[in-house]
């Protein structure tokens, strides 16, 4: 690790107070070494990652880290505060700062040696040497490894290791004062039974979104845990490094299943059938002791996972009690997430293509028969034929995982096949939704039906693809297909004939969606809606109106956030303060996920006078005829829109609206929020990404 970390990235007197200024601190450090190209940019994606679930470790650690464009090669930066910098964690502020700067395209290696020092946080010794340390130079070789944490611990003035080495004792004692709470003991004895018998065992997968650190820590935490407990715990880590499966003769031997995780477990049916508990990943490195205690409950009581219809992929399992409306919901929102990305790859090389070549571009000839290196014309044409390619995959897609998210793998053979059939029959985007609903129902139809053992080997290679893809392709071309795609025309063409009241009034509801949860189902819904619009070569005019509409509302909340909190700043917390500089850039990129922690502290004021916003400018949009033929971007789209100035003018107005509502509401309580912590707000933001899938918009 010698070339991540140096003394030049230590600072053993971080004074900073807040998580923002001190990823600040650090990340000027890699600035200045030239590991960080832009500031700004580089900071906006470590919020963006704080965002999705707070950083902070037990035992006083915070480890803010991202991956980013903007980073030349991997990075470390070590910071250590007297004082102690709130960054979410249950058991207070951390004194110990990592910030983790990983390139977009980080190897194999560099990951590896990050997932390592991930696990080092687990040792206590390594974290006492860390507080007692007392030169960057040393403490920089002690997290390359170069010296060892007893030798660097032994240089500490006299009695710094005592008052000090209390602090990080946590990690290490948080499985003892586990099994204290839960009145059992960490004798291996008592443990294993007598001493003939075979220690229990277990088998866990820890994941996180960006895989460099909680995915280790994660799993090194239940390792210790298993060991003080006198059980074996093998750990499968599926990290940005890829992942080595379990053997499956080890998974067989298991008592028992742990899956700590805020992404999908990938092949999670290897694991159907055995006692599972399902959490997140910070379960996993805060409370592995108690995760142990409760999968040996449930093998002892002979709870068992179903193996017939695999849960959820997108969604942790363990959901048994949801209605229906929530099952649908997280079907519905497996299909938007994939599709996403295929909406905005597609929709920017389409409107790049209309920005080079020209609005007439869409009838150039193919690129294959004419393509000149040095003509504008051929490279706009060449951008909208890959967009429009790009624009293809959007129904399977959205009809694949959905079926995805019913039925798991078996479901993404009907489901891209019946959302192929959707456009073959021009049932479109409704026809997708139907196809993937109908798929992942006939698949968990299929998994109920009693098989031979000597025929379970193929089926879900022969036998559930061919009879799943044959009952869909039936229905969607001879039943359902038709009436479908009737009602895909009547709602373009009703869509196409909306002028004047109607449209302003289709605006206003858009934005209210925009703004209602911010990245959440209700917002996905008007997205998605909007895209659909578009994902063809020639969109109507009325579906890049709808699209503009809805980019202008979802670009409020955060910038309106960010003016409130500099034209009235007395009236946020000093980290309200600090996120409303994150939220100018995550707003201007068409981010709404920017004004959650605002909204996550203060939902009943920020919540409705951001609705009221949205809807000013999604009407204002409709009003103003502003077009946008790209799903994503925006500002930075601005020179694709029709009628820029008048859709800038809208975005202003809803944010004054916003911004004015916010500081009036805000004005009127009796108390002001200073001293108010920020833990509330990050537990809400965690609690909030929990309950959805991956940010899209």
């Amino acid at each position: 690790m010698s070339e991540m970390i140096t003394a030049d990235l230590v600072d053993l007197d971080l004074s900073a107070e807040t998580k923002e200024a001190a990823a600040r601190a650090l990340a000027e450090r890699m600035v200045t070494l030239g590991r960080v190209t832009d500031l700004e940019g580089f900071l906006a994606d470590v919020a963006a990652r704080e965002a999705q679930m707070p950083t902070g470790l037990d035992g006083g650690i915070g480890i803010p880290h991202c991956r980013s464009v903007h980073v030349t090669e991997p990075t470390l930066g070590f910071g250590r505060s007297a004082a102690g910098i709130d960054f979410g964690a249950p058991d207070g502020p951390a004194d110990l700062i990592f910030l983790i700067a990983a390139p977009a395209g980080a190897d194999d290696a560099h990951l590896t040696i990050l997932s390592s020092l991930a696990r080092q946080l687990m040792n206590a010794e390594f974290t006492s040497a860390l507080r007692a340390v007392d030169d960057a130079a040393a403490a920089a070789a002690l997290i390359r490894g170069d010296e060892s944490p007893v030798a660097a611990a032994s240089t500490a003035p006299e009695g710094t290791e005592s008052t000090e080495g209390s602090k990080d004792s946590v990690a290490v004692s948080a499985a003892a004062s586990a099994d204290t709470a839960t009145g059992t003991t960490n004798d291996t004895t008592a443990d294993s039974g007598t001493s003939g018998e075979r220690p229990f065992r277990i088998v866990a997968v820890t994941s996180c979104p960006t895989g460099i650190a909680h995915t280790y820590m994660a799993a090194e935490s239940l390792e210790n845990a298993g060991r003080e407990a006198g059980i074996e715990v093998v750990v499968e880590t599926q990290g940005s490094a890829g992942f080595t499966r379990l053997d499956p003769a080890v998974i067989a031997a298991a008592d028992g299943v742990i899956f700590a995780h805020d992404v999908p477990v990938r092949d999670k049916d290897r694991f159907a059938g055995k006692p599972t508990v399902d959490v997140g990943v910070k379960a996993g490195i805060n409370k592995p002791a108690e995760l142990i205690t409760e999968v040996r409950g449930k093998a002892a009581r002979g709870e068992v996972s179903a193996g017939s219809a695999p849960g959820t992929p997108v969604e942790r399992s363990g959901d048994s009690a949801e209605g229906y409306g929530t099952k649908l919901r997280k079907w519905l929102m497996s299909g938007v997430s994939y599709m996403v990305p295929f909406v905005a790859a597609g929709g920017l090389l389409i409107a790049l293509g209309f920005a080079i070549g020209g609005y007439k571009i869409n009838k150039a000839p193919s690129v294959m028969d004419h393509f000149m290196w040095l003509q504008a014309d051929s490279w706009g044409a060449l951008f909208f034929q890959i967009g429009v390619v790009s624009f293809g995959f959007l129904v399977p897609v959205l009809a694949g995982y959905i079926a995805y998210g019913m039925a798991d793998r078996p479901g993404l053979v009907p489901g891209f096949v019946g959302g192929a059939i959707s456009l073959t029959i021009n049932a479109g985007f409704l026809g997708g939704l139907a196809a993937g609903l109908i798929a992942g129902g006939v698949v968990i139809g299929i998994q109920k039906v009693k098989i031979p053992a000597a025929l379970r080997g193929i089926m879900p290679v022969v036998v559930i693809p061919l009879i799943s893809a044959a009952i869909v392709g039936f229905l969607m071309f001879v039943v359902i297909g038709k009436p479908i795609a009737s009602a895909q025309k009547g709602m373009t063409d009703w869509l196409n004939g909306l002028t004047g009241t109607n449209a302003v009034l289709l605006g206003a509801l858009l934005g209210l969606m925009m703004c209602f949860d911010l990245g959440g189902p209700v917002n996905k819904v008007a997205y998605t809606f909007a895209t659909a619009g578009i994902a063809v070569a020639s969109p109507s005019d009325s579906a890049m109106k709808i699209m503009a509409a809805v980019m202008a509302a979802g670009m409020v909340p955060p910038l309106a956030m960010a003016l409130a909190t500099t034209v009235r700043g007395k009236l946020f917390t000093e980290t309200e303060r600090e996120n409303g500089k994150a939220a100018w850039v995550l707003g201007a990129s068409f981010i709404s996920e920017g004004a959650i922690p605002f909204a996550a502290a203060d939902p009943l004021r920020v919540i409705p006078s951001a609705m009221v916003g949205g809807a000013v400018t999604g009407s204002l949009s409709m009003a103003f005829d502003a077009t946008l033929r790209a799903p994503h971007g925006g500002i930075f789209v601005v020179p694709l829109i029709g009628n820029p100035f008048l859709y800038l003018i809208a975005i202003a107005a809803g944010v004054c609206v916003t911004t004015a509502l916010v500081v009036v509401l805000k004005g009127m309580r009796k108390q002001a929020p200073e001293g108010n912590g920020a833990g509330v707000a990050d537990t809400a933001i965690a609690a909030k990404v929990d309950s959805k899938e991956p940010v899209a918009v």
